[in-house]
């Protein structure tokens, strides 16, 4: 996985432009209201969906496995945030606890066993009160049940890349224990799931 996120970010570098996602401005603004000062966001990339928090005075670290995509962030933001280089799995990187955790679209890249892990690595790194927003694809995306089948909804559509396709029950079934307390529908490149937890 690490080695398809390299070449993806060498070969087409800001692949997805600058522009935040629908979901990382959804979340700011949820974030701003709860008066959140200090966030951290696992699988930054080069940073596009820090920007929103960045510009409303919250601050931001970071997670990420491509050294590509750390150079690019680094390259826009310069010292504005701080990103840690490895892997999600490998999380914490620090003793910090945070305000906030958002997560954008990759969640459903892991198996069972690592999403598990991430959830509750996330839900260790916030303070008391803190929220986590994660957003996951849904089983309405284009792509569900094409490709080879892994195990129940995951699917290898391109080679490397297994995706795990959320719907309600299995939202509930992993977050549920997480306090999570809201599930909303946004589109983005493709239908995801915005789900809100609190500590």
């Amino acid at each position: 996985m690490a080695e398809f996120w390299e070449t993806a970010f060498n070969d087409k570098k800001e692949m997805w432009g600058m522009n935040p996602a629908k979901s990382a401005e959804l979340t700011k603004d949820f974030f701003l209201k709860k008066s959140l000062k200090n966030i951290l966001i696992p699988g930054i990339g080069y940073g596009r969906n820090a920007q929103p928090f960045i510009d409303n005075g919250i601050n931001v670290n970071g997670i990420e496995i491509s050294k590509t995509a750390i150079a690019l962030a680094k390259k826009h933001y310069g010292s504005k945030m701080t990103i840690y280089h490895g892997s999600v799995s490998e999380m914490p990187f620090e003793d910090k606890k945070y305000d906030g955790i958002f997560c954008y679209a990759l969640i459903h890249l892991l198996d069972r066993e690592k999403r598990n892990k991430l959830i509750q690595d996330c839900y260790n790194q916030l303070a008391k009160n803190g929220f986590m927003v994660f957003t996951a694809i849904t089983k309405q995306a284009p792509n569900f049940a094409k490709g080879k089948l892994i195990e129940k909804d995951c699917y290898e559509f391109h080679k490397g890349v297994k995706i795990f396709y959320y719907d309600q029950e299995s939202v509930k079934a992993e977050f549920n224990n997480f306090g999570l307390f809201e599930v909303n529908k946004v589109i983005e490149d493709q239908p995801m799931f915005l789900i809100k937890c609190k500590k």
